[in-house]
């Protein structure tokens, strides 16, 4: 049960979000758990580490079960989902942020592009 005002609020967003605001939140939440990540690397933490980027790879299994094969960019993000996990493994595999902030960039391109789409979807633009 929901009982903090904080909470409420979450469920409330979500329940109440378009599809691209969804998206653009599992992107939110994808950057936030690699930094975390990163964060936990450079501090040698590597629990900490481990847990953000493992969220990190479930909302990005997320984003690719949303996917619509029927069209060639899902393909394409498919594959660059694909790679992105593979680089989240490696920078906790190696204890490399290379890796991590390899990942997150494309993250954040693809976040980028999501708000742009959704603008021009709600005609905010």
């Amino acid at each position: 049960m929901v009982t903090s005002p904080y909470e409420k609020y979450k469920q409330s967003s979500v329940q109440t979000s378009t599809p691209g605001q969804l998206v653009i939140m599992l992107y939110d939440g994808a950057i936030r758990f690699v930094k975390a990540g990163l964060e936990g690397i450079e501090a040698k933490d590597y629990a900490k580490a481990n847990i953000n980027l493992g969220k990190a790879q479930t909302i990005l299994s997320e984003l690719m079960s949303t996917l619509n094969p029927s069209y060639d960019i899902a393909k394409n993000l498919f594959a660059l989902y694909e790679y992105m996990n593979h680089l989240l493994i490696q920078a906790n595999i190696k204890k490399e942020i290379a890796h991590g902030e390899e990942a997150l960039s494309y993250l954040q391109e693809l976040r980028e592009t999501w708000v742009l789409v959704n603008k021009q979807m709600t005609g905010t633009v």
